[in-house]
Protein backbone atom coordinates (compact mmCIF):
# COMPACT_ATOMS: atom_id res chain seq x y z
CA UNK A 1 0.00 0.00 0.00
CA UNK A 2 1.03 3.59 -0.44
CA UNK A 3 1.96 5.93 2.33
CA UNK A 4 -0.62 6.96 4.88
CA UNK A 5 0.01 10.50 5.97
CA UNK A 6 0.49 11.53 9.56
CA UNK A 7 -0.06 8.11 11.00
CA UNK A 8 2.07 7.04 13.92
CA UNK A 9 4.36 4.12 13.40
CA UNK A 10 3.73 1.12 15.66
CA UNK A 11 4.97 -2.43 16.15
CA UNK A 12 8.24 -4.07 17.14
CA UNK A 13 11.36 -2.41 15.80
CA UNK A 14 13.56 -4.89 13.89
CA UNK A 15 16.11 -2.59 12.27
CA UNK A 16 16.66 0.09 9.67
CA UNK A 17 17.12 0.00 5.89
CA UNK A 18 18.29 3.00 3.86
CA UNK A 19 17.51 5.23 6.82
CA UNK A 20 13.93 3.95 7.24
CA UNK A 21 12.98 2.31 10.53
CA UNK A 22 11.43 -1.12 9.96
CA UNK A 23 8.79 -2.39 12.39
CA UNK A 24 6.65 -5.52 12.60
CA UNK A 25 3.11 -5.40 13.91
CA UNK A 26 2.07 -8.36 16.07
CA UNK A 27 -0.59 -9.25 13.50
CA UNK A 28 2.26 -9.95 11.03
CA UNK A 29 3.11 -13.16 12.82
CA UNK A 30 -0.36 -14.47 11.97
CA UNK A 31 0.12 -14.05 8.22
CA UNK A 32 3.73 -15.28 8.53
CA UNK A 33 2.49 -18.58 9.92
CA UNK A 34 -0.38 -18.84 7.43
CA UNK A 35 1.89 -18.24 4.42
CA UNK A 36 4.53 -20.67 5.69
CA UNK A 37 1.93 -23.35 6.48
CA UNK A 38 0.17 -22.90 3.14
CA UNK A 39 3.38 -23.16 1.11
CA UNK A 40 4.96 -26.00 3.11
CA UNK A 41 1.86 -28.17 3.59
CA UNK A 42 -0.31 -27.45 0.55
CA UNK A 43 1.13 -25.46 -2.36
CA UNK A 44 4.58 -26.97 -2.85
CA UNK A 45 3.67 -30.57 -1.84
CA UNK A 46 0.83 -30.50 -4.39
CA UNK A 47 3.14 -29.23 -7.13
CA UNK A 48 6.07 -31.51 -6.30
CA UNK A 49 4.70 -34.55 -4.39
CA UNK A 50 7.82 -36.61 -5.17
CA UNK A 51 10.01 -34.43 -2.94
CA UNK A 52 10.57 -35.08 0.75
CA UNK A 53 8.78 -33.24 3.57
CA UNK A 54 12.07 -31.66 4.58
CA UNK A 55 12.51 -30.19 1.11
CA UNK A 56 8.96 -28.85 1.19
CA UNK A 57 9.72 -27.14 4.53
CA UNK A 58 12.89 -25.56 3.12
CA UNK A 59 10.96 -24.38 0.04
CA UNK A 60 8.19 -23.02 2.29
CA UNK A 61 10.70 -21.14 4.42
CA UNK A 62 12.45 -19.63 1.38
CA UNK A 63 9.17 -18.74 -0.30
CA UNK A 64 7.81 -17.11 2.88
CA UNK A 65 10.94 -15.04 3.53
CA UNK A 66 11.20 -13.89 -0.09
CA UNK A 67 7.50 -13.08 -0.16
CA UNK A 68 7.88 -10.71 2.78
CA UNK A 69 11.11 -9.37 1.32
CA UNK A 70 9.09 -8.50 -1.79
CA UNK A 71 6.52 -6.68 0.35
CA UNK A 72 9.30 -4.77 2.10
CA UNK A 73 10.87 -3.77 -1.23
CA UNK A 74 7.43 -2.61 -2.41
CA UNK A 75 7.09 -0.34 0.65
CA UNK A 76 10.70 0.85 0.38
CA UNK A 77 9.96 2.06 -3.14
CA UNK A 78 7.13 4.22 -1.77
CA UNK A 79 9.37 5.54 0.99
CA UNK A 80 12.27 6.38 -1.33
CA UNK A 81 10.10 8.31 -3.78
CA UNK A 82 8.38 10.10 -0.88
CA UNK A 83 11.74 11.16 0.49
CA UNK A 84 12.89 12.31 -2.93
CA UNK A 85 9.82 14.60 -3.02
CA UNK A 86 10.70 16.14 0.32
CA UNK A 87 8.13 14.14 2.31
CA UNK A 88 9.73 12.50 5.38
CA UNK A 89 8.74 8.92 6.11
CA UNK A 90 8.53 7.93 9.77
CA UNK A 91 9.11 4.26 9.01
CA UNK A 92 7.70 1.08 7.50
CA UNK A 93 5.47 -1.40 9.30
CA UNK A 94 4.70 -4.94 8.14
CA UNK A 95 1.33 -6.24 9.31
CA UNK A 96 -1.26 -8.89 8.53
CA UNK A 97 -2.36 -7.33 5.22
CA UNK A 98 1.09 -6.50 3.91
CA UNK A 99 2.90 -3.29 4.78
CA UNK A 100 2.67 0.46 5.06
CA UNK A 101 5.19 3.26 4.62
CA UNK A 102 4.15 5.98 7.04
CA UNK A 103 4.64 9.45 5.57
CA UNK A 104 4.49 12.45 7.90
CA UNK A 105 2.25 14.33 5.47
CA UNK A 106 0.45 13.96 2.17
CA UNK A 107 1.89 15.23 -1.13
CA UNK A 108 1.19 18.84 -2.03
CA UNK A 109 0.80 18.10 -5.75
CA UNK A 110 -1.18 15.37 -7.56
CA UNK A 111 1.85 14.68 -9.76
CA UNK A 112 3.87 13.71 -6.68
CA UNK A 113 1.12 11.43 -5.38
CA UNK A 114 0.94 9.63 -8.73
CA UNK A 115 4.69 8.93 -8.57
CA UNK A 116 4.68 7.91 -4.90
CA UNK A 117 1.68 5.60 -5.21
CA UNK A 118 2.45 4.29 -8.69
CA UNK A 119 6.00 3.18 -7.93
CA UNK A 120 4.75 0.39 -5.64
CA UNK A 121 2.89 -1.68 -8.27
CA UNK A 122 5.67 -0.99 -10.78
CA UNK A 123 8.21 -2.35 -8.28
CA UNK A 124 6.10 -5.47 -7.72
CA UNK A 125 5.82 -5.94 -11.48
CA UNK A 126 9.61 -5.68 -11.85
CA UNK A 127 10.05 -8.26 -9.09
CA UNK A 128 7.57 -10.55 -10.86
CA UNK A 129 9.62 -10.34 -14.06
CA UNK A 130 12.90 -11.00 -12.21
CA UNK A 131 11.54 -14.05 -10.41
CA UNK A 132 10.04 -15.39 -13.64
CA UNK A 133 13.40 -15.00 -15.38
CA UNK A 134 15.00 -17.00 -12.57
CA UNK A 135 12.33 -19.68 -12.97
CA UNK A 136 12.85 -19.88 -16.74
CA UNK A 137 16.63 -20.05 -16.48
CA UNK A 138 16.80 -22.42 -13.50
CA UNK A 139 16.97 -25.55 -15.67
CA UNK A 140 19.75 -24.27 -17.92
CA UNK A 141 21.68 -23.03 -14.90
CA UNK A 142 21.22 -26.31 -13.06
CA UNK A 143 19.43 -24.69 -10.11
CA UNK A 144 16.93 -27.50 -9.74
CA UNK A 145 13.17 -27.91 -9.75
CA UNK A 146 12.61 -26.63 -6.17
CA UNK A 147 14.19 -23.27 -6.97
CA UNK A 148 12.22 -23.04 -10.23
CA UNK A 149 8.97 -23.74 -8.34
CA UNK A 150 9.67 -21.19 -5.59
CA UNK A 151 10.68 -18.56 -8.16
CA UNK A 152 7.51 -19.20 -10.20
CA UNK A 153 5.38 -18.80 -7.08
CA UNK A 154 7.10 -15.50 -6.22
CA UNK A 155 6.64 -14.28 -9.79
CA UNK A 156 2.92 -15.04 -9.58
CA UNK A 157 2.44 -13.51 -6.13
CA UNK A 158 4.25 -10.28 -7.08
CA UNK A 159 2.19 -10.00 -10.26
CA UNK A 160 -0.98 -10.53 -8.20
CA UNK A 161 0.21 -7.90 -5.71
CA UNK A 162 0.80 -5.40 -8.52
CA UNK A 163 -2.65 -6.02 -10.04
CA UNK A 164 -4.44 -5.97 -6.67
CA UNK A 165 -2.80 -2.71 -5.61
CA UNK A 166 -3.76 -0.97 -8.86
CA UNK A 167 -7.50 -1.41 -8.22
CA UNK A 168 -8.82 2.20 -8.16
CA UNK A 169 -10.06 2.19 -4.57
CA UNK A 170 -8.63 4.02 -1.59
CA UNK A 171 -6.33 3.25 0.25
CA UNK A 172 -4.78 0.92 -2.33
CA UNK A 173 -2.06 2.36 -4.57
CA UNK A 174 -4.47 2.41 -7.50
CA UNK A 175 -6.95 4.37 -5.39
CA UNK A 176 -4.29 6.97 -4.64
CA UNK A 177 -3.36 7.21 -8.33
CA UNK A 178 -7.05 7.58 -9.18
CA UNK A 179 -7.46 10.27 -6.51
CA UNK A 180 -4.44 12.13 -7.86
CA UNK A 181 -5.82 11.98 -11.41
CA UNK A 182 -9.19 13.37 -10.29
CA UNK A 183 -7.42 15.96 -8.14
CA UNK A 184 -5.35 17.01 -11.15
CA UNK A 185 -8.39 17.21 -13.42
CA UNK A 186 -10.73 19.05 -11.01
CA UNK A 187 -8.33 20.89 -8.72
CA UNK A 188 -10.46 19.66 -5.81
CA UNK A 189 -8.57 17.27 -3.52
CA UNK A 190 -11.53 16.76 -1.19
CA UNK A 191 -13.79 15.67 -4.07
CA UNK A 192 -11.06 13.40 -5.41
CA UNK A 193 -10.68 11.79 -2.00
CA UNK A 194 -14.42 11.16 -1.74
CA UNK A 195 -14.48 9.51 -5.16
CA UNK A 196 -11.45 7.32 -4.39
CA UNK A 197 -12.85 6.39 -0.99
CA UNK A 198 -16.14 5.44 -2.66
CA UNK A 199 -14.20 3.12 -4.95
CA UNK A 200 -12.37 1.59 -2.01
CA UNK A 201 -15.56 0.98 -0.05
CA UNK A 202 -17.27 -0.51 -3.12
CA UNK A 203 -14.35 -2.87 -3.73
CA UNK A 204 -14.33 -3.87 -0.07
CA UNK A 205 -18.05 -4.66 -0.27
CA UNK A 206 -17.44 -6.72 -3.40
CA UNK A 207 -14.81 -8.78 -1.58
CA UNK A 208 -17.21 -9.33 1.32
CA UNK A 209 -19.94 -10.56 -1.04
CA UNK A 210 -17.55 -12.82 -2.96
CA UNK A 211 -16.16 -14.18 0.30
CA UNK A 212 -19.64 -14.97 1.60
CA UNK A 213 -20.50 -16.77 -1.65
CA UNK A 214 -17.24 -18.73 -1.51
CA UNK A 215 -17.87 -19.70 2.12
CA UNK A 216 -21.39 -20.91 1.33
CA UNK A 217 -20.05 -22.83 -1.68
CA UNK A 218 -17.89 -25.02 0.55
CA UNK A 219 -14.65 -23.06 0.99
CA UNK A 220 -15.19 -21.38 4.38
CA UNK A 221 -11.53 -20.55 5.13
CA UNK A 222 -10.87 -18.75 1.86
CA UNK A 223 -14.27 -17.11 1.96
CA UNK A 224 -13.84 -15.79 5.48
CA UNK A 225 -10.41 -14.47 4.52
CA UNK A 226 -11.94 -12.49 1.63
CA UNK A 227 -14.63 -11.16 3.97
CA UNK A 228 -11.96 -10.08 6.44
CA UNK A 229 -9.92 -8.30 3.76
CA UNK A 230 -13.02 -6.57 2.39
CA UNK A 231 -14.05 -5.41 5.87
CA UNK A 232 -10.53 -4.13 6.52
CA UNK A 233 -10.39 -2.18 3.24
CA UNK A 234 -13.81 -0.60 3.86
CA UNK A 235 -12.69 0.53 7.32
CA UNK A 236 -9.42 1.94 5.99
CA UNK A 237 -11.27 3.80 3.24
CA UNK A 238 -13.66 5.28 5.79
CA UNK A 239 -10.77 6.33 8.03
CA UNK A 240 -9.09 8.01 5.06
CA UNK A 241 -12.24 10.00 4.35
CA UNK A 242 -12.46 11.10 7.99
CA UNK A 243 -8.83 12.18 7.85
CA UNK A 244 -9.55 14.31 4.76
CA UNK A 245 -12.64 15.84 6.38
CA UNK A 246 -10.59 16.66 9.48
CA UNK A 247 -7.92 18.22 7.27
CA UNK A 248 -10.55 20.39 5.56
CA UNK A 249 -12.07 21.36 8.91
CA UNK A 250 -8.75 22.50 10.38
CA UNK A 251 -7.34 24.10 7.24
CA UNK A 252 -6.18 27.65 7.90
CA UNK A 253 -6.05 27.40 11.69
CA UNK A 254 -2.75 27.64 13.54
CA UNK A 255 -1.32 26.54 16.89
CA UNK A 256 -2.19 29.86 18.54
CA UNK A 257 -5.89 29.12 17.91
CA UNK A 258 -5.84 25.79 19.75
CA UNK A 259 -3.22 26.14 22.46
CA UNK A 260 -3.84 26.54 26.17
CA UNK A 261 -2.04 29.84 26.90
CA UNK A 262 0.22 30.46 29.90
CA UNK A 263 0.46 26.79 30.92
CA UNK A 264 1.28 25.67 34.44
CA UNK A 265 5.02 24.94 34.69
CA UNK A 266 7.25 23.16 37.19
CA UNK A 267 10.86 23.64 38.22
CA UNK A 268 13.50 21.13 37.16
CA UNK A 269 14.64 21.11 40.82
CA UNK A 270 11.24 20.06 42.18
CA UNK A 271 11.27 16.63 43.85
CA UNK A 272 9.28 13.90 42.14
CA UNK A 273 7.32 13.26 45.33
CA UNK A 274 6.22 16.91 45.49
CA UNK A 275 5.44 16.83 41.77
CA UNK A 276 3.05 13.91 42.28
CA UNK A 277 1.44 15.31 45.45
CA UNK A 278 1.15 18.99 44.47
CA UNK A 279 0.54 18.72 40.74
CA UNK A 280 -0.62 15.34 39.44
CA UNK A 281 -2.83 14.71 42.50
CA UNK A 282 -4.31 18.20 42.83
CA UNK A 283 -4.43 19.56 39.29
CA UNK A 284 -6.05 18.12 36.17
CA UNK A 285 -3.01 18.21 33.90
CA UNK A 286 -1.19 15.08 32.79
CA UNK A 287 2.07 16.81 31.92
CA UNK A 288 3.93 20.04 32.64
CA UNK A 289 6.58 22.09 30.88
CA UNK A 290 9.81 22.14 32.89
CA UNK A 291 11.71 25.36 33.59
CA UNK A 292 15.26 25.79 34.85
CA UNK A 293 15.35 29.36 36.03
CA UNK A 294 13.88 31.24 33.10
CA UNK A 295 14.73 28.61 30.49
CA UNK A 296 12.42 25.96 29.10
CA UNK A 297 14.30 22.66 29.37
CA UNK A 298 11.75 19.88 28.81
CA UNK A 299 8.44 18.26 29.65
CA UNK A 300 7.47 15.97 32.51
CA UNK A 301 4.46 13.63 32.38
CA UNK A 302 2.97 11.10 34.77
CA UNK A 303 4.20 8.38 32.44
CA UNK A 304 7.77 9.70 32.81
CA UNK A 305 7.49 9.45 36.59
CA UNK A 306 6.09 5.92 36.44
CA UNK A 307 9.16 4.78 34.52
CA UNK A 308 11.36 5.61 37.51
CA UNK A 309 12.08 3.05 40.23
CA UNK A 310 10.58 3.45 43.69
CA UNK A 311 13.92 4.66 45.06
CA UNK A 312 14.36 7.12 42.19
CA UNK A 313 10.89 8.53 42.79
CA UNK A 314 11.69 9.04 46.45
CA UNK A 315 15.00 10.86 45.95
CA UNK A 316 14.82 12.11 42.36
CA UNK A 317 14.09 15.51 40.89
CA UNK A 318 12.03 16.50 37.88
CA UNK A 319 15.24 16.97 35.89
CA UNK A 320 16.02 13.25 36.33
CA UNK A 321 12.73 12.01 34.85
CA UNK A 322 11.70 14.66 32.32
CA UNK A 323 11.80 14.36 28.56
CA UNK A 324 14.53 16.81 27.45
CA UNK A 325 13.52 19.69 25.23
CA UNK A 326 15.26 18.36 22.11
CA UNK A 327 13.00 15.28 22.22
CA UNK A 328 9.79 17.26 22.76
CA UNK A 329 7.51 18.65 20.08
CA UNK A 330 8.29 22.38 19.99
CA UNK A 331 6.32 24.57 17.57
CA UNK A 332 5.72 28.24 16.84
CA UNK A 333 2.33 29.95 17.35
CA UNK A 334 2.02 30.27 13.56
CA UNK A 335 2.49 26.53 12.94
CA UNK A 336 -0.47 25.03 11.08
CA UNK A 337 -2.67 22.66 13.06
CA UNK A 338 -1.91 19.82 10.66
CA UNK A 339 1.83 20.29 11.19
CA UNK A 340 1.29 20.55 14.96
CA UNK A 341 -0.54 17.22 14.96
CA UNK A 342 2.32 15.63 13.06
CA UNK A 343 4.79 16.92 15.65
CA UNK A 344 2.60 15.67 18.49
CA UNK A 345 2.68 12.18 16.98
CA UNK A 346 6.46 11.95 17.41
CA UNK A 347 7.51 8.94 19.56
CA UNK A 348 8.41 10.84 22.77
CA UNK A 349 6.13 13.84 22.31
CA UNK A 350 3.41 12.17 24.35
CA UNK A 351 0.63 13.66 22.23
CA UNK A 352 1.54 17.22 23.28
CA UNK A 353 3.38 20.18 21.77
CA UNK A 354 5.04 23.15 23.45
CA UNK A 355 4.29 26.46 21.75
CA UNK A 356 7.32 28.75 21.87
CA UNK A 357 7.55 32.32 20.53
CA UNK A 358 11.07 33.79 20.25
CA UNK A 359 12.37 31.49 22.97
CA UNK A 360 9.46 32.15 25.35
CA UNK A 361 6.89 29.50 26.29
CA UNK A 362 3.45 30.88 25.40
CA UNK A 363 1.26 27.79 25.37
CA UNK A 364 0.81 24.04 25.13
CA UNK A 365 -1.35 21.87 22.88
CA UNK A 366 -2.63 18.47 24.01
CA UNK A 367 -4.93 15.89 22.46
CA UNK A 368 -7.77 17.22 24.63
CA UNK A 369 -7.16 20.74 23.30
CA UNK A 370 -7.44 19.44 19.75
CA UNK A 371 -10.58 17.36 20.38
CA UNK A 372 -12.22 20.24 22.27
CA UNK A 373 -11.40 22.65 19.46
CA UNK A 374 -12.80 20.30 16.83
CA UNK A 375 -15.99 19.89 18.86
CA UNK A 376 -16.43 23.66 19.17
CA UNK A 377 -15.51 24.24 15.54
CA UNK A 378 -18.14 21.79 14.33
CA UNK A 379 -20.71 23.42 16.57
CA UNK A 380 -20.13 26.87 15.02
CA UNK A 381 -19.07 25.73 11.54
CA UNK A 382 -19.91 28.39 8.99
CA UNK A 383 -20.05 31.13 11.64
CA UNK A 384 -16.28 31.69 12.02
CA UNK A 385 -13.59 32.38 9.51
CA UNK A 386 -10.03 31.17 9.15
CA UNK A 387 -7.14 33.04 10.70
CA UNK A 388 -5.10 32.87 7.51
Amino acid sequence: MADDAATPVGGLRVGSILGFEIRIDLSWFVILFLVFWSLSVAVFPNQLPQLSRGTHLVMGTAGTLLFFASLLIHELSHALVSRSKGIPVAGITLFIFGGMAWATREPDRPEDEILIAGVGPVTSLVLAVLFQLIAWSSTSLGLGTPIETVASYLAFINLALAIFNMIPGFPLDGGRVFRAAVWKATGDKAKATRWAVGGGRAFGLLLIVLGAIQALAGAPLGGLWLVFIGWFLRNLAGASLQQQLLHDLLAGFVAADLMSPQPEVVSSRLSLEDLVQDHFMRLRFGSYPVMDGGDLVGMISLEDVKKMSVEERRSGRVAHAMTPLHECAVIAPSTTVESALQQMNRPRAGGRALVVDQGRLVGIISASDVSGWIHRLRAVEGLVGRTT
